[in-house]
């Protein structure tokens, strides 16, 4: 007789007791209840002591080193599920989003690590803003990180507790915890499948300043990468040049895309695109003549 699979949830939270309090109550709605939920704040001004004792099930943790990945460091250790879930405080999970991560694992006892689908929750679906039609088609592929790249995004994971004891913790602000996770999990050999009816909602963010706060601190963790290869700061310059150039590449893209639909939604998303491309270019050429990356990675604030 198999092991009866028991789901933790881990939520990192800072600052966003409004969201949270939405990702629990489509939690509560779900098909399949989790096993148990642990909330770990990070810093907020204020704990979401109320927001979390309105909800059964759930407890109410801190931890005081800053960035996500530590949070779920500190939810893992204090869990008990055979399965972890991670999503995070800012997403809506789907009614059968712990449904399909138990079928997933009772079915196949080789599935090690799931990763799903992420689609932006829209204010209006009629309407779509700027972001939320650029982020509907660039934001959040998961199948093509797992597909192309070996992790996927940790605010819609889970995975057995043996694979996160072999692999170990979530990496802090100094890396981007999730790529760094999946590739060391992918690295050991682990299984990491695509689940695609593993589904949660993130909303589009809501200026232009939070896309670029998330480009600075990736940019910087790329660079990075790429200063510490024979060459690096040569290849960066030629990655900057077709970043610069890339725009023109993606229309066919955006027009063939089924994550929107109409005119309108594909011209904004093409709008925000070049947007977002050149400023991009910028941060690059920033980082190649500064050489200084620690000055973007800055502090978590999702």
């Amino acid at each position: 007789m198999s092991e009866r699979l028991r789901i933790s949830v881990v939520i990192p939270h800072l600052n966003q007791p409004a969201f949270l309090q939405r990702c629990l109550t489509s939690l509560q709605a779900g098909t399949r209840q989790p096993d148990e939920i642990f909330v770990v704040d990070n810093g907020s001004n204020v704990l979401p002591q109320e927001v979390c004792d309105a909800f059964e099930g759930v407890t109410l943790l801190s931890e005081a080193t800053p960035g996500p990945g530590p949070a779920r460091n500190t939810g893992v250790a204090a869990s008990s599920g055979n399965i972890l879930a991670f999503i995070d405080a800012d997403c809506l999970a789907d009614p059968d989003w712990l449904a399909v991560i138990e079928e997933t694992f009772t079915k196949d006892p080789s599935a090690e690590i799931l990763g799903g689908d992420v689609r932006i929750a829209y204010d209006d679906p009629g309407r779509l803003t700027l972001l939320e039609a650029y982020e509907s088609i660039y934001a959040y592929r998961m199948d093509r990180y797992i597909a192309r790249e070996g992790f996927t995004g940790t605010g819609n994971l889970a995975m057995r507790r043996a694979v996160m004891q072999a692999v170990g913790p979530f990496g802090g602000l100094d890396v981007a915890e999730d790529r760094d996770w999946g590739q060391r999990a992918t690295g050991a050999g682990h299984d990491l499948r695509y689940v695609a009816t593993m589904k949660v909602y993130h909303p589009a963010r809501r200026s232009f300043a939070e896309l670029t706060q998330k480009w600075d601190r990736h940019s910087a963790h790329d660079y990075s990468l790429y200063r510490a290869r024979r060459l690096g700061r040569v290849k960066w310059l030629i990655r900057t040049a077709a970043m610069c150039a890339s725009p023109l590449a993606e229309g066919p893209r955006i027009l063939a895309s089924d994550r929107i639909s109409g005119l309108r939604a594909r011209g904004l998303a093409m709008l925000a695109l070049t947007g977002i491309r050149f400023y991009r270019t910028w941060i690059m050429l920033r980082l190649a003549l500064s050489d200084d990356p620690d000055a973007l990675t800055g502090r978590w604030n999702r």
